[in-house]
């Protein structure tokens, strides 16, 4: 048993298995808790050891966008380009459900690394052999902003309600009263308590119908031969 672990300890450290490694921790203990410390800790190695793979901590956010881009799938082959995109951004929302961290990280990063390259120009490839003009497809990518990673920022945010039915009732009659159309769309329907978009919505129905709602928009204007600059 000893020399087994010994052997454990002795699988050669490498750029692939630091990113690895930081992503798994991220993911059960949260962003919040990844250090380089804590990271050699979760390798069995001292934290210089890190620093033949990763530079400082900077670098190795970069690397675990990486590894979190990497997981998007590309779309089927021969798919045509409004199906091939959203297939490929859904993807992308998959693999951030599947590390909650990775918005913010994304969001955090002061320029983007080769892979992330590679998925903005997959995602404006795609457009194009749609036969979408530059300029359409320019002002597109604006549209989709952080969708094309597969989250949005919210319009109705704030906390949960409390967990005690008078208090709840309180809170809901104070909505109605100060906020009466906000609240008719609160008060609406109920039918997923852990949404991030509001109480009582569904985040993967919203998602993929503004996501929709933007394809079709730019289907119409592409049909169109739509110009930002009119004759």
């Amino acid at each position: 048993m000893v020399q087994q672990a010994a052997g454990a300890r002795r699988v050669p450290l490498n750029r692939d298995r630091v990113l690895h490694a930081a992503v798994a921790l991220a993911d059960r203990a949260g962003i919040e808790s990844l250090s380089m410390r804590a990271l050699a800790q979760e390798l069995g190695v001292v934290p210089m050891a890190l620093y033949k793979h990763v530079a400082n901590k900077e670098e190795l956010l970069d690397g675990m966008v990486d590894v979190v881009v990497s997981e998007i799938d590309p779309p089927e082959a021969g798919t045509a380009w409004k199906s091939a995109i959203r297939q490929r951004i859904l993807s992308a929302r998959r693999a951030l459900l599947r590390h909650p961290w990775a918005s913010r990280v994304i969001e955090s990063r002061p320029h983007p690394t080769l892979v992330v390259f590679d998925y903005l120009n997959s995602v404006v490839g795609m457009f194009r052999a749609g036969g979408f003009s530059i300029d359409l497809t320019h002002h597109v990518m604006h549209a989709l902003g952080s969708r094309v990673w597969g989250f949005t920022q919210e319009v109705f945010p704030g906390p949960p309600p409390p967990a005690d039915p008078q208090q709840q009732a309180a809170v809901f009659e104070e909505l109605a009263r100060r906020y009466p159309y906000i609240a008719e769309i609160a008060l609406g329907e109920a039918h997923d308590n852990g949404s991030v978009v509001g109480q009582g919505c569904d985040d993967q129905f919203e998602f993929e119908f503004a996501l929709d709602l933007l394809l079709d928009g730019f289907e119409r204007l592409h049909q169109q031969a739509w110009r930002s600059t009119q004759p």
